[in-house]
């Protein structure tokens, strides 16, 4: 997965980088959907036996155009662990409530416990991207979030966090594809909203924004990925070998309980 990781002070330039990249499975998607069906298996061994050890926690955040998959990624990933140990937190347009205080109120709350995984699917990241490209705040405030992030990020990881951020990356055509899906058929028109045609014609501003927020909060402790997903069965695959790879980093083995098992006999 080193191919699609970002190295520190690596310059990004998404509209460089191929959405239709497959370079890492050499095999039918077919053959790619039988692989990832090996790999839920081995992360919901990984994340029940991150959950008994409960001493570190992880924060997957996902991150994307409109129609990148965030939703299926989620669910095709992350449908074999135990929801016991999965919070999955969706941060929309912030309330009234969350708008009285600072940005990264409303995610703090939501940042995961010893041993549970928690799903970002957006995050703190719109409040220096989308406040941008909609004009919705300044750049003298929004420009100085990028170090704040990076502030509150080191502070969750020298806690114990392990922070995965993703980028779904597709291009324009095959969002222009999923939207088009999306109005004709009419099981998948609740997922349409007129918006989603108007961020197309901010298709460009996004990706400098992306670029930007990429690029100055890509750190070691909180790297970034950039995943090709205009396959969708392709983009399952590599996100779930990152989090594997992750998880197996820390050799996790189940607690030994200290009791002489040998004497204990159930009544």
């Amino acid at each position: 997965m080193k191919a699609y990781k970002i190295a520190p002070n690596q310059n990004v330039d998404l509209s460089k980088i191929s959405a239709n990249d497959k370079d890492f499975f050499d095999g039918s998607k077919e053959e790619g959907i039988e692989y990832l069906l090996e790999l839920n298996h081995r992360l919901k061994d990984l994340q029940s036996k991150f959950f008994a050890v409960n001493d570190k926690k992880m924060i997957v955040i996902l991150q994307g155009m409109d129609t990148s998959g965030k939703d299926g990624t989620i669910r095709s990933v992350f449908h074999a662990v135990n929801p016991q140990g999965i919070k999955v937190e969706h941060f929309d347009v912030p309330s009234k409530i969350e708008l009285a205080h600072d940005y990264l109120w409303r995610i703090h709350k939501k940042v995961p416990a010893k041993g549970e995984i928690a799903i970002f699917n957006r995050s703190h990241y719109e409040d220096c991207i989308t406040v941008r490209v909609e004009n919705l705040m300044p750049k003298d405030i929004w420009s100085k979030r990028f170090e704040h992030i990076n502030s509150f990020e080191k502070m969750l990881a020298d806690e114990g966090t392990i922070i995965v951020k993703i980028f779904l990356h597709i291009d324009i055509d095959e969002q222009r594809s999923r939207i088009q899906k999306r109005i004709d058929n009419p099981k998948k028109r609740w997922k349409f909203h007129p918006k989603d045609l108007e961020s197309r014609y901010s298709w460009n501003d996004y990706v400098k924004a992306y670029n930007d927020a990429i690029n100055k909060t890509n750190t070691k402790y909180a790297p970034w990925y950039i995943i090709p997903a205009n396959a969708k069965w392709y983009r399952n695959i590599v996100v779930s070998k990152i989090l594997i790879n992750e998880l197996e980093k820390l050799d996790l083995t189940l607690p030994i309980p200290d009791y002489d098992f040998d004497n204990i006999i159930v009544p």
